[in-house]
């Protein structure tokens, strides 16, 4: 057997067991757009489709206005945020770009302010909802919009731990059963240039693909300084990027991106991971309890390896990409450049569309044709795939994909309510546990 067709057959059984125990869970598996099942919230030609935005940050906004480009009849009537001035500086911007403007009618009573926001918004008539909030109500949100009926645009990550990922794992196997779309957020895939240079590799332009690096080398960015009337829940939902049980830590909010692209590359997801992390420069109250570096080695059942490194430190050289080594040659895939290289050079040069706009272009565009788009599976994995690297950096110890999917560390908050918030531990490597 060649080296390629042992990895098909690895990486198959590595997707048949991940759905068999999916499907325990959920009661199911991903059923086929055929099945002839009640089609749910539908708009067939010049039917207008209403929107609704959970989560009102500077994400959803863009998300608000690359929606409302995607289809010639939308409209976005419903918004919600746990904070009021935050709603209301998104529908400021979104009102201030005029190819949008005309499409947005959200009256003052449709616009709904703390944490049950959601569901208001998804007691309206809208449509569809752009989930755009911190990862950690993912899973919450996502549940509730497919009960109610709703398409989805779910921006990455899904969720912040392995219990979120189950229950979003199931939530999309009921979306799949009620015909609702439920898009991903993790646009790379949604990308023509991404897709062209991702078939080739598939098509063995660098031969047996045998390693992957993902980096993502930047700087730091933002906090809020907290204010004499914030509670504690004010304060880390405001700092919402630096707290574990919000982000997900930043590996897990930002680096999935590249750790997706790895996975699609090889075509399916390791078996273990083992790396290090810490604070080295983010040490003070005011960066909460995630790590500013992590470094991890994920590996697979047939020797495949993933090298992902991420940091957020001033003063140092900055890099996003990632990077593929094969038999034959070698590529970079990346937004900085589309390149494989063997004993000659292939470079992607076209101008292709958003990727931003592309998935909300497909998402109205399965939404009008009746062909729901089910983003499901890898949207959960690939957030599995980041959540596992962190497990292996806070604990210092060896991390099993089975490990990772049936862990039961919930980082929920016991309640959702201005006041106390969630403790915040900083990890330590070699005394925190895998739980």
């Amino acid at each position: 057997m060649s080296q390629r067709n042992k990895r098909a057959d690895d990486d198959s059984a590595n997707r048949r067991e991940f759905m068999k125990t999916t499907a325990a869970l959920a009661g199911g598996t991903f059923a086929t757009s055929a099945l002839a099942l009640p089609t749910a919230a539908y708009a067939a030609g010049s039917d207008t489709l209403k929107v609704g935005l959970i989560g009102c940050g500077g994400r959803g906004t863009g998300a608000a206005k690359q929606a409302l480009m995607a289809d010639p009849n939308v409209k976005l009537t419903a918004m919600g945020d746990v904070f009021e001035d935050r709603l209301e500086l998104s529908l400021k911007s979104i009102l201030e770009v005029p190819e949008v403007a005309e499409k947005i009618d959200v009256q003052p009573d449709q616009r709904f302010v703390g944490f049950d926001a959601y569901k208001q918004v998804l007691a309206t008539d809208v449509d569809v909802v752009l989930l755009t909030t911190p990862p950690h109500f993912r899973p919450m949100h996502l549940k509730a919009a497919i009960e109610a009926g709703k398409h989805v645009f779910a921006e990455k990550p899904v969720a912040v731990d392995a219990p979120g990922v189950r229950s979003v794992l199931e939530t999309c196997v009921e979306a799949e059963r009620k015909r609702l779309s439920v898009v991903s957020g993790l646009c790379l895939r949604y990308d023509a240039g991404f897709q062209e240079t991702v078939q080739r590799l598939h098509d063995g332009a660098i031969g047996e693909i045998h390693t992957m690096e993902a980096n993502d080398y930047r700087g730091p960015i933002w906090t809020k300084p907290r204010q004499p009337d914030w509670t504690d829940m004010h304060w880390q939902m405001r700092n919402w990027y630096y707290f574990t049980w919000l982000s997900g830590d930043f590996n897990v909010e930002q680096h999935v991106h590249y750790l997706d692209v790895c996975a699609w590359v090889l075509g399916g997801y390791p078996s273990k991971a083992m790396g290090l992390g810490g604070r080295q420069v983010r040490t003070g109250t005011e960066y909460g309890n995630i790590y500013d570096h992590h470094s991890v080695t994920y590996a697979y059942d047939n020797g495949n390896r993933i090298f992902s490194n991420c940091r957020q430190q001033p003063g140092c050289q900055n890099r996003i990409n990632s990077l593929a080594q094969g038999s034959k040659g070698r590529a970079e895939v990346s937004e900085r450049r589309l390149e494989i290289t063997t004993d000659t050079t292939w470079r992607h040069t076209e101008k292709v569309k958003n990727m931003y706009e592309v998935e909300h272009d497909e998402l109205f565009a399965g939404i009008r044709t009746g062909e729901p788009i089910n983003n499901g599976e890898y949207m959960a994995k690939s957030t599995l795939l980041a959540i596992m690297g962190r497990m292996a950096t806070y604990t210092g110890r060896e991390v099993t994909w089975e490990q990772a999917f049936n862990s039961t560390e919930d980082l929920s908050p016991e309640k959702y309510a201005w006041g106390d918030a969630p403790a915040f531990e900083i990890a330590m490597p070699g005394i925190t546990k895998v739980v």
